[in-house]
């Protein structure tokens, strides 16, 4: 039989068992071959799929039939080395023998990297490559095949979303049963520690079920925490204390200026510098709450320091959260729950001698002979949805920027002020709204010049 003659039966028998195996990838769409391979393009419409994956396959063989017919071979016998199970799966292995004398040895080609094989219609980038493996027999090796799935815009939006409304929603919710128990039960301390208490009790239980992941931490990170949970829990308190005597409205247009004290303290205290435009922001933050308080109705002292020395307890815990919590990894929800433990456990003994069990009682007894049984539902919505609006604060940390959580930090500030002043009826003067907008724009402002 002539030389040119057995090459093309033996191409054609080729092309035949290919085509029998590989004849259910006709389906695949044309994004599916090689993008690294000469492709002939074809355009057609959506109903006349099959036509097109067919061309695709027959563009794919008239490849193979190019790198085929380069080969120098007889049609003489061609045994294939069997793949060993201790290859890659993405790695095959070609080998012509010398059979005969003038059959020549080639060189193996390895599948490097494959991506978006699948039985899709959308249009998808496939790479395929090709390298020959070395002169030596050694074993090539493994393939790392590194699929990246990109996150959809959309989808991250709508993740991002749900965690602004269920931040801004539990924290509304919060406030308002908070001034209910308050107004009715006015023992912040008791209220303060029943909040703690709660949410240390929704995470041992989510730890023994298995709902939670139970967190691995060690004696160095509860000494590490420790400075954290004094600030954290003086900071809680500060604030209840503040509610029990003031509007929650007022309460938080003087919270707005927290970030005034952040820069303060950094820059005195742990000599840190900012950029001019992060102190030109503290200017409305500052003038802003100091118009509101002046213009407050209901002015009281005790209420105005209570949110103050809120605002320089939680910008302390956040100092010792970063420079002690570092390299610790805890996820967001089982941090606040050890911080809640902690905190708990600071703060019983400091509320039972404040307060102490028997004004507890006889407040206890005044508000359920007024509210009626409602009042201990009030409790136990302000415990449960003040730990559950913490946690998902602190999740929401694991997935946003720090800008995206200052810029939802505010806008949760303006929902609670807008709705507490909405459902309490608040009795507000013109200046007084003037002072709180101002001091929120400031707030945004800064978190816009911190970044």
């Amino acid at each position: 039989m002539p030389p040119f003659l057995g090459k093309t039966v033996l191409i054609l028998l080729f092309l035949f068992v290919l085509f029998s195996l590989a004849a259910p990838s006709i389906f695949l769409t044309s994004s599916h071959f090689p993008s690294s391979l000469p492709s002939l393009n074809h355009k057609s419409h959506q109903h006349n799929h099959f036509l097109h994956s067919s061309t695709t396959f027959f563009s794919s063989i008239i490849i193979i039939i190019t790198m085929i017919s380069q080969l120098n071979f007889t049609s003489s016998s061609l045994p294939f080395t069997p793949l060993s199970s201790s290859k890659p799966k993405l790695s095959t292995t070609l080998t012509f023998h010398n059979v005969a004398k003038n059959t020549i040895h080639f060189k193996p080609l390895y599948l490097s990297s494959t991506q978006n094989f699948s039985f899709s219609t959308a249009k998808r980038v496939t790479e395929c490559h090709a390298y020959e493996a070395d002169r030596s027999e050694s074993e090539p090796a493994p393939l790392a095949v590194n699929i990246d799935v990109p996150v959809e815009p959309v989808a991250q939006k709508m993740k991002i979303g749900l965690y602004f409304a269920t931040w801004w929603a539990l924290n509304v919710v919060f406030n308002i049963y908070n001034k209910k128990v308050l107004n009715a039960f006015p023992y912040p301390w008791l209220t303060s520690t029943l909040s703690l208490a709660a949410g240390s009790l929704i995470m041992l239980i989510s730890w023994a079920t298995r709902v939670a992941d139970v967190p691995k931490v060690d004696f160095d990170f509860w000494k590490a925490l420790f400075p954290v949970a004094v600030a954290h829990t003086i900071g809680h308190v500060a604030a209840t204390v503040s509610m029990s005597k003031v509007a929650v409205s007022f309460t938080h247009i003087i919270k707005s200026g927290e970030p005034a004290f952040s820069v303060l303290v950094s820059r005195f205290l742990l000599g840190e510098s900012f950029p001019l435009q992060v102190y030109l922001s503290l200017l409305p933050i500052i003038g802003g709450c100091a118009l509101a308080a002046v213009t407050e109705l209901n002015f009281n002292m005790i209420g105005f320091m209570g949110a103050m020395i809120s605002n320089v307890a939680f910008v302390f815990r956040n100092i010792f959260s970063k420079k002690g919590m570092k390299g610790m990894s805890v996820s967001g929800m089982n941090y606040y729950a050890c911080l809640s433990i902690l905190s708990l456990l600071l703060l019983t003994p400091f509320a039972i001698a404040v307060e102490g069990p028997a004004l507890w009682a006889a407040g206890w007894q005044t508000a359920v002979s007024q509210i009626g049984p409602n009042f201990v539902w009030w409790v136990a919505a302000q415990s449960v949805f003040y730990h559950l609006y913490n946690q998902v604060s602190y999740m929401s940390l694991d997935q946003i920027s720090p800008l995206t959580f200052s810029i939802g930090n505010t806008m949760k500030r303006i929902s609670v002020i807008v709705s507490s002043i909405l459902i309490f009826r608040t009795p507000i003067q013109p200046n007084n709204a003037l002072g709180a907008a101002i001091a929120i724009l400031g707030t945004f402002l800064y978190s816009q010049a911190k970044q």
